[in-house]
């Protein structure tokens, strides 16, 4: 019967169904990308600089969405561009949704002194603006992938920290946590087997909508040559090298743009379409 009606608020959902196709399709892309560029994506092809897109003219073997002002086809790059950008995303993610959330259901369960701590820190980590923090630490440590996962974990576990936190705070005193400790669990115990399971479908949300946030974070670093490095096609990256030919070359511009809004757009929509159907106060 539960299943039933999970299956219901899932095709009435038209933005999770949304959020759910678009994301299937990037994540598609991602990982079969290296088959599915029809080019070498770091290949110079000085005689086609700035060649207009062709369309399927030649089909594969042309430049369907043109090239950049190195000869570079853009649908390569935006294909593999679309791999960067999700390996960013993945990474930093769940190691934002690993670290907050162990430190939100500590900080919840345990109260006191460890929650005033956490909780300080999430606030002081909400206080730095990611941009200026990625500035900083690409400017004292270089620019890497490392360095840039470090930005992103650092701008996006106090997310999973606070959602965890006030989730534990509203269970911790409930029937069967009481009931656990009078048979003599341990607190880790506790936290991690029974009370974690609890908390699962607002993190659940929370990553979805941080996929989105990570990858046009990811993106604008990237555009600030901060992030992924050439010749490493990046979204970011790509609007950077393209920007000086807007007027003459808009593809250059225009494609990892719809790509990267396309993105966004599509894990914002399951988040949204998530806490329609997860949400257990939605009527049957």
């Amino acid at each position: 019967m539960q299943g039933k009606i999970m299956l219901r608020r899932i095709l009435r959902s038209k933005q999770f169904m949304m959020g759910l196709l678009l994301v299937l399709v990037l994540c598609f892309i991602a990982v079969f990308a290296d088959q599915l560029a029809p080019h070498d994506p770091n290949e110079y092809h000085p005689d086609a600089r700035l060649q207009a897109p062709e369309w399927f003219e030649r089909g594969r073997e042309g430049y369907i969405l043109g090239t950049d002002s190195t000869g570079r086809d853009i649908l390569s790059r935006m294909i593999i561009g679309a791999k960067s950008s999700m390996k960013v995303a993945l990474l930093s993610t769940f190691l934002s949704l690993a670290l907050g959330t162990v430190l939100g259901i500590i900080a919840g369960f345990r109260g006191g002194i460890l929650d005033i701590i956490i909780m300080r820190a999430t606030e002081v980590s909400m206080a730095v603006p990611t941009m200026t923090l990625g500035v900083v630490i690409m400017a004292i440590f270089g620019t890497s992938i490392v360095n840039l996962l470090i930005v992103m974990v650092i701008s996006f576990w106090m997310n999973f920290a606070r959602v965890a936190r006030n989730e534990v705070m509203s269970i911790r005193n409930r029937e069967f946590v009481q009931a656990s400790r009078a048979l003599g669990a341990t607190s880790a115990h506790i936290m991690f087997t029974q009370i974690l399971p609890n908390v699962t479908t607002s993190l659940i949300i929370c990553t979805s909508n941080c996929f989105g946030s990570v990858i046009l974070v990811e993106s604008t670093l990237s555009y600030l040559y901060l992030g992924v490095q050439l010749p490493t096609a990046s979204w970011g990256n790509m609007i950077a090298a393209g920007k000086d030919f807007l007027a003459i070359a808009p593809w250059t511009v225009i494609v990892p743009g719809i790509a990267l809004m396309i993105a966004v757009m599509g894990f914002n929509f399951l988040g949204d379409g998530l806490r329609d159907v997860l949400d257990p106060k939605q009527t049957r």
